[in-house]
This record gives C-alpha cells, structure tokens and sequence, in this order.
C-alpha cells in the first residue's frame, strides 16, 4: 500500500512540476503575445497621423475663409463701381460720338481746347465699366471653385 501511495505521490508530484511548467509557459506566452507595446506605437503613429491630417485641413479651411472675405470686398466694390457709374456709360459713349463728329472749330466753339485729353476723361467710365464687368467675372469664377 505504502508503494502505491509513493506512486501516487511520485505521480502528483510530477504532475505538479508539469503543471509549473506550462503555468510558466503560458506566462511566457502571455508576456510575448502582449499587445500593449504595439498597439501604443500604433495609436501613437495613427493620433500624430490624424493631427497632421486636422492641420492640412484648418489651413485650407483658413484659405478658403480669405478667399470669401476677399469676394466679399470684391463685391462690395463692384457694387460701389455700379453706383458711381450709374447711368454715365450712354452718356460718355454719345459724348465721345459727339466729339468725334465735331471739327476742331466746333470744338473750340464749345470751349474744349484739347478733343483727345476730354475722350481719354470720358473714357475712364468705360474703362471702370468694363473693370467692373471683369471683376464680376473673376467673382464668379471664385464662387464656383
């Protein structure tokens, strides 16, 4: 009996050291399969990722803002043009028509002395007219993009 009861001991025994052994396996394995390190690094690199990805973002929607602002002073200066030219535009285009047709004798009969630098004068309306049509343009274009 005392034999059997030395077997059984002998066999606990060695089970116990086996079962020390792949407790301590498992440990081992459990350390090594421990994801905490990469999944750290890989949070890291994804967090610095996505910030560098927010930053491009803000500093187009900063651009974009600019931009808005400058087609909003680009309006108001359209609409400022279209109020100081008013009905101006029929205007200097009969007057350079009449100081066309006129001879220098009529001209002098009306007290202009100088038909070109009077046309260059009228013709400051158009070309503000014709800024104001190119302005309006660029402002659409802007919008659309």
């Amino acid at each position: 009996m005392e034999q059997k009861y030395d077997v059984s001991k002998i066999n606990f025994v060695e089970e116990v050291r086996k079962n020390k052994g792949l407790a301590q396996q498992v440990k081992t394995l459990e350390r090594d399969l421990t994801f905490d390190n990469p999944l750290t690094d890989i949070k890291k690199i994804l967090w610095t990722n996505i910030t560098q990805l927010i930053n491009d973002v803000w500093s187009s929607i900063q651009i974009i803002f600019e931009q808005i602002d400058l087609v909003k002073i680009a309006f108001q200066e359209i609409q400022k043009t279209k109020e100081e030219l008013g009905g101006k535009l029929e205007e200097a285009i009969r007057l350079i028509n009449f100081l066309n047709s006129k001879n220098k004798h009529q001209l002098e009969q009306l007290n202009i002395e100088d038909r070109t630098g009077t046309i260059l004068e009228i013709k400051k309306v158009l070309t503000k007219r014709t800024l104001r049509q190119t302005w309006k343009e660029n402002v659409r274009i802007c919008m659309k993009i």
